[in-house]
């Protein structure tokens, strides 16, 4: 269930979201693979099995970061 736009603080910049979606949600709605990322929720970060039950409002702080391979 979504609800009217809100604004977060999405990797430091000001962002529009649905409302009433959860870090899950969130991935979705951006179109990011939930497999090569890590979630800074309010300067905390969120294990995955958390995703689904952590709801997003208003002003909220969310660094999404994306995992790179390589190397030698």
């Amino acid at each position: 269930m979504t609800g009217p736009s809100i604004e977060v603080r999405l990797n430091g910049k000001p962002r529009e979201i649905p409302g009433g979606i959860t870090l899950r949600g969130l991935l979705d709605h951006l179109e990011i693979k939930h497999d090569r990322v890590a979630i800074e929720f309010n300067r905390e970060i969120v294990k995955a099995d958390l995703w689904d039950s952590t709801s997003i409002h208003a002003g909220d702080e969310i660094e999404v970061v994306h995992f790179v391979g390589g190397g030698r």
